[in-house]
């Protein structure tokens, strides 16, 4: 197993493109850590750079407490797992998982017991002499861990595996990846654009965006105390509510309701001497049909239902209130402030998770409950969060 560390990593491209900022990370020894963010963030570039597929411009890589950036890949003591299974179609599935030892020149019986091993851990036994082509999806998925299993690597470096499986498979396949890693307990990096499975899998999370590492925590902390605004909307499904606001003598006035302050907030917000115009986020489950609800402590706002959804256990209200501006998040660049955006002459749509008991319907006003307990605050400039220590 092995410690891997990025000291200011950065990649330019000769064009002059900076791919990756000065990253700074260290992977615990056994750790599991998820590298997300949208397209273009820089992920699996920085996954490379770990493998050895991309020079370093700038910065230090360690793994195992040894310099690594001159090092060829197959001299790093890594294994990694692409997208494409890119399994050998007319080799077997025996065949295929021992074949880097095969090269490796390793002894007949030593291959064989290990792809046994793997085959036991992945239930693969009785497929082992069958061909990639009367597989599924997930068993051939299975087949590339083996692969790298069976070379027993220091680390794992996985490149989007699932994004080529269907839903039900996903799920499948990423509590089999989990168990795996907590298993083998080998130093893993995994990169995904999908949040839900950086938020299921991974010890931590590394959420990216323009090349720059925007939060580093683990999922609960990255979901209860996003840094800024781009991890708000990122990390969640669906992503943050945000809405612009004004503080004004303990409340948040928003286009949606005036929104009580808590001791605690006002606390944090005057520690962090937030402005007066702010940015609210409220999370789709922070609210609730009003209907439902014994009467409570927070606020209710009444709203008139666009479009609802079912997805069996919630429902999801969609509407829409007035001003705001359209998209805001972080900046890219450290340091930056956020583009100005103007108002959308539309209104800011918000969705409200919601109980199945519901009686809303399309086209009439709902009175939602708001849990203000659980508001977050942003400064409007920078993205910043303001009601917690980013």
């Amino acid at each position: 197993m092995a410690e891997i560390v990025l000291d200011g990593i950065t990649k330019r491209y000769p064009d002059g493109a900076v791919a990756v900022h000065g990253i700074d990370l260290t992977v615990a020894d056994g750790e599991f850590v998820i590298l997300v963010g949208p397209s273009g963030c820089g992920k699996s570039t920085t996954l490379n750079m770990i493998a050895g597929l991309e020079d370093i411009t700038e910065g230090t890589l360690r793994i195992g407490g040894q310099v690594v950036n001159d090092r060829a890949p197959k001299d790093r003591d890594i294994a990694m797992v692409f997208q494409s299974y890119a399994l050998y179609p007319h080799m077997s599935v025996r065949q295929n998982m021992g074949f880097a030892l095969r090269l490796a020149r390793t002894d007949k019986a030593v291959i064989a017991a290990k792809v046994e091993e793997a085959a036991r851990i992945l239930d693969l036994t009785e497929h082992l002499d069958r061909r990639p082509a009367n597989l599924s999806g997930g068993q051939r998925q299975r087949v590339a861990m083996g692969r790298a299993i069976v070379r027993d690597p220091k680390v794992f470096l996985m490149d989007e595996p699932l994004s080529n499986l269907d839903a039900k498979l996903r799920v499948q396949m990423r509590t089999q990846i989990s168990r795996l890693q907590r298993r083998l307990g080998t130093t893993t990096v995994y990169v995904t654009h999908d949040q839900v499975e950086a938020m299921t899998l991974g010890d931590r999370v590394v959420v990216l965006r323009g090349g720059v590492v925007q939060q580093v925590g683990a999922p609960q902390q990255l979901y209860d105390e996003p840094a800024n605004l781009f991890v708000a909307g990122f990390i969640g499904s669906p992503g943050m509510n945000v809405l612009d606001a004004t503080l004004e003598q303990g409340v948040l006035r928003t286009a949606l309701a005036d929104l009580p302050v808590s001791d605690r907030l006002r606390r944090r917000l005057a520690e962090a001497n937030a402005p007066r115009d702010v940015v609210v986020g409220l999370r789709p489950e922070h609210f609730e049909d009003a209907a439902l609800l014994r009467p409570r402590g927070g606020r209710t706002a009444t709203v008139d239902v666009e479009v609802l959804e079912s997805v069996g256990s919630d429902v999801f209200a969609h509407f829409t209130v007035a001003g705001g501006t359209r998209a805001p998040g972080a900046p890219e660049e450290p340091g930056a402030r956020r583009r100005e955006t103007a108002a959308d002459p539309r209104g800011r749509e918000l969705v409200a998770r919601i109980g199945t008991d519901t009686r809303a319907a399309e086209g009439s006003p709902l009175e939602l409950w708001i849990d203000t307990d659980r508001l977050h605050v942003f400064d409007p400039v920078t993205g910043v969060a303001l009601s917690h220590a980013g």
